[in-house]
């Protein structure tokens, strides 16, 4: 019986599969809450901004340079959280079993 040796590159190969497995694909269900967490998410996203663009205007009203700047950077800051809460719900909804 012959025995080849494997390449450098084919063991390379073998290890990597097995430590990282490939993903499976998405679920019709998985897809579907997906989905659901986007729309969530951009409600919650559009009702901070509605909230937070009048209180922008009334200090704009009112000409207070420091609410404004405060609030300019409040709005950065709630985009990015609820990004950052967006895309964890979704890699809990990738990662489910």
């Amino acid at each position: 019986m012959l025995h080849l040796m494997k390449s450098a590159y084919e063991l390379a190969m073998e290890r990597l599969d097995k430590s990282s497995p490939a993903e499976k694909p998405l679920t019709a269900v998985k897809k579907a809450r997906l989905a659901e967490v986007d729309q969530l998410f951009k409600g919650k996203l559009a009702e901070r901004e509605i909230f937070l663009k009048q209180q922008l205007n009334l200090a704009y009203a009112e000409q207070k340079a420091d609410e404004i700047e405060k609030i300019q950077t409040q709005l950065v800051h709630e985009r990015a959280r609820l990004e950052e809460e967006r895309e964890a719900e979704k890699e809990k909804i990738r990662r489910a079993k």
